[in-house]
């Protein structure tokens, strides 16, 4: 563990490559690059998020003009709220959804709105108040909500949304062999058109700014990933997050498997790439440092680190790591 914290360097995996996709050491940053994409030595800058004293490049869905600024994603008011004893009214999530804005969170997720009336409508009610008040230097949150691979989903979310002076629709489905079979009961092919057809759906809606995440992508096929990604991308998504959905992972495995990623999906250098790591080992915070160290530049954390099951990677953990270990926390 201790490694994570001293200058770590994944060598993305290409995938011609006969190394072990699956795990892989972390090497000083002194050492040089062992990848098929590249012979020279790796250059690290240290990183910065909304937390910093840092000034905030301009808001475009797509791209960061900044190499060096991750975004943070909040999820209290909805990865948050399942944790037990967590769930919340309309009125409580808006005063959250308040303090979070305070605090500067780049990206605020609001809820799961196709998940009940009164979810769509405190979503709704936080895209118009929180997301329309400007402060004096144009920072204002992006409001998300998040949706299902499904028409019904993905247009409650953009019912809720959409009065956000920037709305965003997170859009998933499940990629690993086990959810396919067992819960979706569809093959690859059929996941594949549903991701590509929904996200071209959000598009059509009107939504310039969306999300999908590949559920479970910690225990997901390689290849796959890489094809299903490249298929969201082509049809219009603007982020990608990639999930340890069960807390699976260990930060050698999550930050290589971000770093492969980033190698290997065609249409990758037009999007965010992100972060999503659940807290079943303990690892989250960890899991989450290792992605962006590997490349990741958007973190999804919650206050205290609440959520499902053992919760989510802290919010708090991971903002003052970024801007009390800038010198030892390096990125590729």
């Amino acid at each position: 563990m201790a490694s994570l914290f001293t200058n770590p360097k994944f060598t993305p995996n290409s995938q011609f490559s006969t190394c072990n996709p699956t795990r892989v050491l972390l090497h000083n940053a002194t050492h040089h690059a062992s990848s098929i994409h590249s012979t020279k030595s790796t250059q690290f800058t240290a990183i910065f998020c909304s937390a910093t004293q840092a000034s905030r490049p301009e808001y475009i869905p797509n791209r960061i003009s900044d190499p060096r600024y991750v975004r943070v994603f909040d999820t209290t008011l909805r990865d948050g709220e399942q944790s037990p004893g967590a769930s919340m009214t309309s009125k409580e999530k808006l005063d959250i959804a308040r303090q979070l804005a305070k605090l500067g969170v780049d990206i605020i997720e609001a809820g799961f709105p196709a998940a009940s009336k009164d979810d769509l409508e405190a979503v709704k009610m936080i895209a118009q108040e929180v997301g329309n008040a400007v402060d004096e230097n144009g920072y204002v949150p992006v409001i998300c909500g998040l949706a299902r691979c499904n028409k019904i989903d993905i247009l409650a979310a953009w019912e809720a949304v959409k009065y956000a002076k920037r709305p965003r629709i997170h859009t998933f489905i499940a990629t690993s062999e086990i959810h396919m079979k067992h819960k979706l009961k569809k093959t690859k092919e059929e996941v594949i058109d549903t991701a590509r057809s929904m996200v071209r759906y959000a598009r059509s809606l009107g939504c310039a700014d969306v999300e999908f995440s590949p559920e479970d992508a910690g225990r997901s096929d390689r290849e796959f990933l890489y094809q299903i990604l490249g298929e969201v991308i082509k049809a219009g998504a603007t982020t990608l997050n990639i999930p340890d959905t069960v807390g699976y992972n260990v930060p050698n495995e999550f930050g290589q498997l971000i770093a492969d990623i980033k190698a290997n999906t065609p249409g990758i250098e037009n999007v965010i790439l992100s972060t999503h790591c659940q807290n079943d080992l303990g690892l989250s915070t960890a899991n989450t440092l290792a992605g962006a160290c590997a490349g990741a530049r958007q973190v999804e954390v919650t206050v205290n680190g609440i959520g499902e099951r053992a919760g989510n990677a802290s919010l708090e953990e991971v903002s003052l790591l970024c801007t009390r270990h800038l010198d030892h926390l390096q990125i590729m």
